[in-house]
């Protein structure tokens, strides 16, 4: 059975889904919790699609079947682990899922083919980035604690993205230390969809005042756009209550990693502000290394609250403790307020 997009996002809540695409496309980006049961394999796809140069549709075809059949026993063992019903997809809703669906339906396994494929589900994915989001943006100086204070919001009941967690990357050029790899740009996009499909949009959502790279990843512009749209509220936390706060975050990281990174902007630092961190970073001295720091990354902040002052609508300070209360006082204040949604 083919089924559209919206009935296979309704479907895959009780049914597991299958990608039957190449390891090197389901790696690249698919659809969370997918499990990917390749038709044709990498070198197999390559045989096919340079078979469909050369020497047109019809012989690719027998190409396929000539590759698949030998593999035909172990394709459906593999997916009777799945389940006896399942969602199928490849990357346009084409001959891949429709021939892997007759293979289970002779071996009396229900399957529901999505239709459109994976692109289907993404272009419904960007699609999405394209909605009215009412955000409520926190912005502060680097070791505000903002990630700290989102998830103590959620925690509320209150709606949140957390950009950073879904990245693997707390943006900064350390933001990679002691954090999992990230996933690529379109793996990013598909999670960060995932997490807005949960949201009411008709309520507010908090999100962290980002730039369009997280790392090494990208947002997706309209998302972005619509963020640098929204109204901001500035955390204040003191530069003691900040450096502690930074201390204790990357306090533990490995010391090569840490010089490897600050290297990144020793330029930026400066010679004299790069050398002296440098030295104080050998001798074990954290908290100087990060108040040198924050000479560039707080100039880089002021900088930038420039271009950004006249979307500022809240200024809340936080003395950095009890965040459970702090969230709770950030409520109030944003429920005071008509200019925030």
């Amino acid at each position: 059975m083919i089924v559209p997009i919206d009935e296979f996002l309704s479907l895959r809540h009780r049914l597991p889904v299958v990608d039957v695409r190449s390891e090197r496309e389901y790696e690249q980006g698919h659809i969370p919790l997918a499990i990917n049961i390749p038709l044709l394999n990498n070198s197999e796809r390559i045989i096919v699609g340079t078979t469909y140069k050369q020497e047109g549709q019809q012989e690719a075809i027998h190409a396929g079947f000539r590759l698949v059949g030998p593999r035909l026993a172990t394709l459906i063992e593999a997916s009777r682990q799945v389940g006896e019903e399942f969602l199928v997809h490849c990357w346009r809703g084409g001959m891949r899922s429709s021939n892997f669906c007759r293979f289970m339906d002779m071996a009396r396994i229900k399957t529901h083919q999505l239709q459109g494929g994976y692109k289907a589900y993404r272009q419904t994915a960007m699609e999405n980035f394209k909605r009215p989001f009412k955000f409520v943006t926190l912005c502060g100086y680097t070791g505000s604690g903002k990630s700290e204070i989102l998830r103590a919001l959620e925690n509320e009941g209150e709606q949140i993205l957390d950009l950073e967690t879904i990245a693997s990357h707390k943006g900064s050029v350390f933001g990679g230390l002691m954090m999992p790899p990230q996933p690529g740009t379109e793996q990013f996009q598909n999670c960060l969809f995932e997490k807005i499909l949960k949201l009411d949009l008709a309520r507010r959502v908090w999100i962290e005042d980002e730039s369009i790279a997280i790392g090494n990843i990208f947002l997706p512009e309209d998302l972005w756009t619509r963020m640098t749209k929204s109204n901001l509220m500035e955390i204040s936390v003191s530069k003691e209550v900040r450096i502690a706060r930074l201390v204790r975050e990357y306090g533990s990281a490995d010391m090569t990693k840490f010089l490897e990174a600050m290297s990144k902007i020793a330029q930026k630092l400066g010679g004299q502000h790069y050398n002296a961190a440098k030295e104080k970073l050998l001798t074990g001295d954290m908290s100087s290394v990060i108040d040198i720091l924050l000479t560039y990354y707080d100039k880089s902040y002021r900088n930038g609250l420039e271009r950004k002052k006249k979307r500022i609508k809240l200024y809340s300070s936080w003395n950095g403790t009890d965040v459970q209360v702090y969230a709770r006082q950030l409520i109030k204040e944003v429920e005071a307020l008509r200019t925030f949604a």
